[in-house]
């Protein structure tokens, strides 16, 4: 892969290694800083042994030309498209990254990613640090709850393509995973199978796409005429360990969901492990496929989000190659995966 992120390399023993400078190697040639410079960016006038001398004292030294700086400074543009999403450990944006670069490729561009930590005020610094950085567009997995101070920077020509979230205050290109239908289809699917005691177990509240996932949900419910769900419900369970503790305070209650639904991998994960070695556990959908949901006979409301950086991709290319137009907005459809544990009967 040729992906980058943002973060600085650290020397073995931790601290920040100094480069070498380009006055190091000219002293070490015995040129001016002039000719060093000029000898390193191959300009004319410059006797083929006082080259090699230069070439040589900046390979002793590890010195290498910014590469990036110098073709900006002779009016090319960056072939960089900078990707802010949420923590590309979570097997989902990885993937999203993975089918961005895939399409970028294609285009002879190049991705490079930093995370926002779901933190607003990190999301804008991070956005100043691409854009000094001149990157062809921006793709984001906004965390912020505004974006109307990106206006200014996307009239500069800077295109910017939301992913999996809205942008609030900014018309924007955007790549939105169908989470309103994914979560009318999951409890449909919990209520087909007897269930009305449905736990809803949520990541933060204040995301677009939980709140869809939430619509969706609700949709299902009162179509069919139910409120025992409500006492269910939990919000604001952002990992792994929450999602396992929920679960099981859920199901130390005096009447326990007869199933779950929980609106992301993570939190999925949790439920598995708390769930674990119960003889009769309730039904459970996830939101989000993840390795191995086929191994453990775990249903799921499954998308694909490579092809939802794909359309990020395209749709930013497309900007950089001149397209005008109002902005798009993309829908990644999802479907039920049924594999086991969300077709378990209601037992109550």
């Amino acid at each position: 892969m040729t992906r980058s992120t943002m973060s600085p390399s650290r020397a073995a023993d931790g601290t920040n290694p100094r480069r070498p400078t380009l006055t190091q190697v000219a002293e070490l040639a015995g040129v001016s800083l002039k000719t060093a410079s000029r000898a390193l960016n191959d300009e004319p006038n410059v006797a083929e042994a006082t080259g090699r001398r230069v070439q040589q004292a900046a390979d002793t030294l590890g010195y290498r030309l910014n590469g990036i700086a110098r073709e900006l400074r002779r009016g090319a543009t960056s072939a960089l498209v900078g990707l802010i999403s949420g923590d590309l450990t979570n097997p989902f944006y990885s993937a999203v990254a993975s089918g961005i670069e895939r399409e970028l490729r294609q285009h002879g561009l190049q991705l490079v990613t930093a995370n926002n930590d779901e933190d607003a005020e990190l999301e804008r610094a991070l956005v100043d640090a691409f854009l000094e950085r001149r990157v062809r567009a921006l793709l984001v997995v906004p965390s912020a709850e505004r974006h109307d101070y990106l206006a200014v920077e996307g009239n500069r020509g800077v295109p910017f393509v939301f992913l999996d979230r809205p942008p609030d205050g900014l018309e924007a290109d955007t790549v939105l995973i169908d989470n309103l239908g994914g979560g009318r289809a999951a409890g449909q699917h919990l209520l087909d199978h007897g269930h009305r005691r449905i736990a809803f177990v949520a990541d933060l509240a204040r995301m677009a796409p939980q709140q869809a996932r939430l619509d969706g949900f609700v949709q299902a419910m009162e179509a069919a005429g139910t409120e025992q769900w409500r006492p269910y419900l939990r919000t604001d369970v952002h990992d792994v360990h929450g999602a396992e503790a929920t679960v099981r305070e859920l199901l130390a209650l005096d009447a326990p969901p007869t199933a779950l639904f929980m609106t992301n991998n993570r939190l999925t994960t949790g439920a598995l492990r708390a769930l674990r070695g119960l003889e009769r556990p309730p039904a459970l959908i996830g939101f989000d496929d993840f390795d191995l949901a086929d191994v453990l006979g775990t249903t799921v409301v499954a998308h694909d989000p490579i092809a939802l950086g794909r359309e990020a991709a395209r749709l930013a290319h497309l900007r950089i190659s001149g397209f005008t137009g109002p902005a798009q907005t993309v829908i990644i459809p999802t479907t039920v995966v049924a594999r086991g544990s969300g077709e378990r009967t209601s037992h109550s």
